[in-house]
């Protein structure tokens, strides 16, 4: 097994927003009713394999498992340590977490969707500080994110578009509901430049400040971070950004998200001043079930797949091996195709 150096650290940030509850919003979960389960269970299955307290695993209506899965396949390859941050977490989890005081966020079209962001980013401000570690990989699990992350961006005067769980992208939806919150809020596009607080506690959600806070945090001790996501993390660098900090950030995704046309990846990496490494895991390249889905579009990034991905080819792994893992998680928790 190849093993990462001890100062490599993957942080996942698990929480919840009652946005993902829209319509066509995310393709989190089977059950819409059971999405705010998903980020617990994504930490049970980085953190053990499979789901502990939550007894289910995530996968979308049309079959696409969890990215979870994934990124449990390249920890398993790798032996990585990880840290699960509760960042707004609405059910409980089996997994070890902690704790920076965010509560599950409300619907961003609510006067305060998230009261608690600027405790939870002081807190995780601090943790990262703290955090023993040479270099940062910060993921994140939470349904209806990209939604919010559009939000944020918006509210910083940030002209970019996110990308979707879903194979297409719903633009015109998550726009409709972005400007529904920032009439709310009585704002408009750009009021919250400079103030990342303030457009995360009114267009965000708490895994966003969290992890704003947490990348805060470790640039102030010289700790390199990764952002290792999508949308999200792209949401999250702005904040970073807006709140002053101009120093290296890296932002690693999957060939998905940077193949997905209606949101550009790369066109936002540039703006932001993004050091970006995008990873394709070859999943065309196999006829399982369990990949078949992500080639179509579905789910693309998640629970930092992209990551993880970046740190397996780092290390000389094949892609190949991640795949052959991936599959016998599959099997294993879900079932073999028959």
């Amino acid at each position: 097994m190849a093993r990462l150096g001890s100062g490599t650290r993957f942080v996942l940030v698990a929480g919840t927003t009652e946005t993902a509850a829209r319509d066509g919003i995310s393709a989190a979960g089977a059950d819409p009713e059971l999405m705010s389960v998903t980020p617990a269970a994504d930490a049970e299955i980085l953190t053990y394999g499979g789901p502990v307290r939550t007894d289910v695993i995530p996968v979308s209506p049309s079959g696409c498992p969890t990215p979870a899965l994934v990124t449990r396949a390249v920890r398993e390859v790798l032996g990585m340590d990880v840290t699960v941050v509760d960042g707004g977490l609405a059910e409980s989890t089996g997994a070890p977490t902690v704790t920076v005081g965010a509560r599950p966020g409300k619907d961003i079209a609510e006067q305060d969707p998230v009261p608690t962001a600027h405790g939870a980013f002081a807190a995780a401000r601090q943790f990262g500080r703290a955090l023993p570690a040479d270099e940062l990989w910060l993921g994140e699990t939470i349904p209806g994110g990209t939604t919010t992350a559009l939000g944020v961006l918006r509210a910083l005067g940030e002209d970019v578009m996110v990308s979707s769980s879903l194979p297409e992208n719903p633009v015109a939806r998550k726009a409709d509901v972005v400007a529904e919150g920032l009439a709310t809020s009585s704002m408009h596009p750009g009021d919250a430049a400079g103030e990342p607080k303030r457009a995360l506690r009114r267009m965000g959600d708490p895994v966003l400040a969290t992890m704003a806070g947490l990348t805060a945090g470790a640039v102030e001790t010289d700790t390199a971070v990764t952002l290792a996501g999508g949308s999200q993390c792209v949401a999250v660098a702005a904040l970073v950004r807006h709140g002053g900090y101009e120093g290296s950030l890296g932002l690693a995704s999957t060939s998905y998200v940077a193949d997905d046309d209606s949101a550009d990846l790369r066109e936002s990496a540039e703006r932001l001043d993004l050091d970006l490494t995008v990873t394709d895991p070859g999943f065309d390249e196999s006829d399982h079930v369990a990949m078949e889905r992500f080639v179509a579009g579905e789910a693309k990034e998640g629970v930092g797949m992209g990551g993880a991905l970046a740190l397996a080819d780092r290390a000389g792994v094949p892609m190949a091996e991640v795949r052959d893992r991936f599959a016998e998680l599959y099997d294993d928790r879900i079932g073999a195709p028959e």
